[in-house]
């Protein structure tokens, strides 16, 4: 009897943990499961505003490292013309000069000396995403220094001259008229609107149907005629 009674109290303490710990994950997962639906994950940042935030990021590193230092209030179209120059040397874009035997050519046969520097589509870019960032962090928009007009006109210079340089158009192509397309609609409304006109070209049809409708609608007058006239005979 001892020794079954103490096989059982050693089967209940080895039980009372099992016990435990199943209840215990079971509140962990509950746990969890109500935590994740009252504060679910916020969704991570776009592309877009990742780049736009390291952009701002270094243009402010770059007003405190200007010598004077500068602050974002006395930032003008000038200092971001300076802040776009001073991007090109780390520029991957090979930019020829004038002397080059190069200039002008899509794609050169062999290296050249000439500078990189940033692309015309990359500053672009990237004059947008401050724009955008120096209204979103405060500023104004009349006083916004990314939209100067010296900085469109330092945009345009360069766009041109890259043009010139690397012989690459940036023109946008004017999109060809859906001729085709048009003259396929002009000719089913002229089909349509002739088709009356094509049935009277069969005059023998429509017009043996108006007789035949004429020739029905004397009979019916005949009809009557004689009607009312047998009438007054009778009276």
């Amino acid at each position: 009897m001892d020794s079954a009674s103490g096989g059982s109290d050693n089967s209940i303490k080895e039980a009372i943990p099992a016990t435990a710990s199943a209840l215990l994950s079971a509140a962990s997962q509950q746990g969890g499961g109500v935590g994740s639906e009252s504060s679910p994950s916020p969704a991570p940042p776009s592309r877009y505003e990742s780049q736009k935030r390291r952009d701002w990021n270094t243009f402010l590193q770059y007003l405190t490292n200007h010598k004077p230092p500068l602050t974002l209030a006395r930032c003008s179209g000038a200092h971001v013309i300076e802040f776009l120059k001073y991007l090109d040397q780390f520029g991957k874009t090979k930019v020829h000069i004038t002397d080059c035997p190069y200039f002008g050519h899509v794609n050169p046969p062999a290296p050249c000396a000439c500078p990189l520097k940033q692309a015309w589509g990359s500053l672009d870019a990237l004059i947008g995403r401050l724009r955008a960032a120096y209204e979103e962090n405060g500023g104004r928009p009349e006083s916004n220094p990314f939209g100067a007009r010296a900085v469109r006109i330092y945009l345009r210079e360069v766009r041109e001259g890259q043009a010139k340089a690397r012989g690459i158009p940036y023109e946008k192509k004017k999109r060809k008229r859906p001729t085709v397309t048009t003259t396929a609609v002009g000719v089913n409304v002229s089909r349509t609107s002739t088709q009356p006109v094509d049935g009277g070209g069969g005059r023998g049809g429509i017009g043996g149907g108006d007789d035949s409708v004429g020739a029905k609608t004397g009979a019916n007058v005949g009809s009557a005629t004689a009607v009312a006239a047998a009438t007054t005979n009778s009276v």
